[in-house]
């Protein structure tokens, strides 16, 4: 596993994350890593949440979302920082949030 750094200059408004850190497999599963503990996956090209009751929902896929739209995850930049230790999992460490 690796550190990445992940940030982003699409979607710049309040109340969004502009950069992440986060353990991942490789860089385009970095990529691929909402900065919401709220997001829990994608499929069909779009970004889910679950509930406690394992129904899932979908979560920012419209104009005010609070990161990218998977349509425009390649403008997402990535950063490696280096190798994670055995003890930390995968996902995000910690996120930057830009309340408004």
């Amino acid at each position: 596993m690796n550190l990445y750094r992940i940030s982003q200059q699409i979607n710049n408004d309040y109340d969004t994350y502009d950069s992440a850190v986060v353990c991942a497999e490789n860089e385009e599963e970095a990529r691929r890593t909402h900065p919401s503990s709220f997001v829990t996956h994608y499929k069909n090209g779009k970004w889910y949440g679950t509930r406690n009751d394992g129904i899932e929902y979908e979560t920012g896929n419209d104009l005010y979302s609070d990161w990218v739209m998977l349509d425009q995850i390649d403008k997402i930049e990535v950063k490696y920082l280096g190798s994670a230790g055995s003890e930390i999992e995968k996902g995000v460490i910690c996120a930057s949030f830009n309340a408004g």
